[in-house]
């Protein structure tokens, strides 16, 4: 991809993309840079000039993600530290006592624990959905789990495990249709996938700024559809928001009635240049879903030509954001993982994932796998090079 970047300065390779996508943009590490020294003042706190330039930054960055996932309104993007954030905040938010959810059994636990914890205390039912062994939910699966009491339906648009995509325009329509709001944890599909909320039928957006959109850790976000009474949402956090300051309750317009305290400025910036990136690609999302379609494969393909033996948990017949798991029968994947880093310098991650329900559903829980996240800059030589490390570490054993 035609995006300058500055390279690991070790020779290192970087497979870890859906933990946090590296190496970032210049124009991401730039712009970072150019707030932190040119700018540096607080947003809608102050008068000056370089306060408003901070408030300027902020409103295009909010109009940036709104215009990327087909949202009208910039001001029902509400900023947070990361997709965790935003989806507890729709959890907590929208869920009351007596209501039922629904979630599927590819979530991360950012997802299932939340919903655990609601569960555990007596305040929802939950119900995990049954699905094909990949995880991926059926509309009719989803219609007749409806109850009368189901608000919410919490499910993650594309798996940190096995990367497959769930198409999400059928339950949104059942959704519509039921009077039920769907959460969608976009944090592994936002900046890959073309996502709309309104044609995709969802009512919140859970998304990670740090990850496929390139900008710097501690940024993610929380959209709003337009049908949406942001009043159902009760906040997570209270405090100052620059507005109505002389009263003691909090304002109940958006973003400020769900956006309390001091924005991670210099993240924004980074982050609004980095949407800013994806938008001036040649040919878009549709190039990079291809590109990453294609750099799993290429993985796979070379794998099966070298490896006696290798376990795929992905299914590389659909469509994938990346991300591709597997295990080499006889290297436990933990031990695998350190000597990928400490001996060829390749950075990828073993274990859960996050996702112990996924590896329950792909058969592989407890141990869990190996994983490996393709990114932006990812080469096919360093594909290659990552290859001919797992034949020698296999070789070993």
């Amino acid at each position: 991809m035609e995006i300058p970047f500055i390279p690991l300065n070790d020779d290192g390779i970087y497979f870890d993309n859906a933990a946090t996508s590296f190496p970032k943009p210049r124009l991401v590490v730039d712009a970072v840079h150019d707030f932190l020294t040119q700018v540096g003042a607080n947003a809608g706190r102050s008068g000056h000039y370089l306060s408003q330039q901070s408030g300027e930054l902020v409103f295009r960055t909010r109009r940036a993600l709104a215009g990327l996932f087909g949202l009208r309104d910039p001001m029902r993007v509400i900023f947070t530290a990361n997709t965790t954030e935003a989806l507890n905040l729709a959890i907590f938010g929208l869920c009351r006592r007596g209501d039922h959810v629904i979630t599927g059994p590819l979530e991360h636990n950012s997802v299932i624990r939340p919903l655990r914890h609601l569960a555990d205390q007596g305040e929802i039912a939950l119900t995990v959905l049954k699905t094909d062994g990949q995880g991926l939910i059926d509309a009719d699966d989803l219609r007749r789990a409806l109850r009368g009491n189901t608000r919410l339906l919490a499910l993650c648009h594309a798996s940190n495990v096995t990367g497959h995509i769930q198409p999400l325009a059928p339950l949104g329509e059942v959704c519509r249709k039921n009077g039920v709001l769907l959460l969608a944890d976009a944090a592994q599909s936002a900046g890959i996938v073309d996502i709309d909320l309104r044609r995709d039928g969802i009512d919140l957006l859970a998304v990670a700024g740090h990850k496929s959109l390139y900008g710097p850790t501690g940024t993610g976000a929380l959209l709003l559809g337009e049908d949406v009474d942001h009043r159902l949402l009760k906040p997570l956090k209270f405090g100052g928001t620059g507005s109505l300051s002389d009263q003691m309750t909090q304002p109940e317009f958006l973003p400020d009635r769900l956006e309390s305290g001091t924005l991670n400025l210099a993240g924004l910036a980074g982050l609004q240049a980095g949407i800013g990136c994806l938008r001036d690609l040649p040919g878009g999302l549709d190039a990079i879903l291809a590109q990453k379609n294609h750099l799993v494969r290429y993985f796979a393909e070379g794998c099966r030509q070298q490896l006696q033996a290798i376990d795929f948990c992905t299914d590389l017949t659909r469509s994938n954001t990346g991300v591709v798991a597997f295990n080499l029968p006889a290297v436990d994947n933990a031990l695998l993982q350190e000597r990928l880093s400490e001996r060829y310098k390749i950075c990828g991650r073993s274990g859960l994932h996050c996702a112990p329900l996924a590896h329950q559903t792909l058969g592989t829980y407890p141990q869990g796998s190996m994983r490996f996240s393709f990114g932006l800059f990812t080469l096919e030589k360093e594909i290659d090079r990552a290859i001919d490390a797992l034949w020698e570490i296999a070789r070993d054993f």
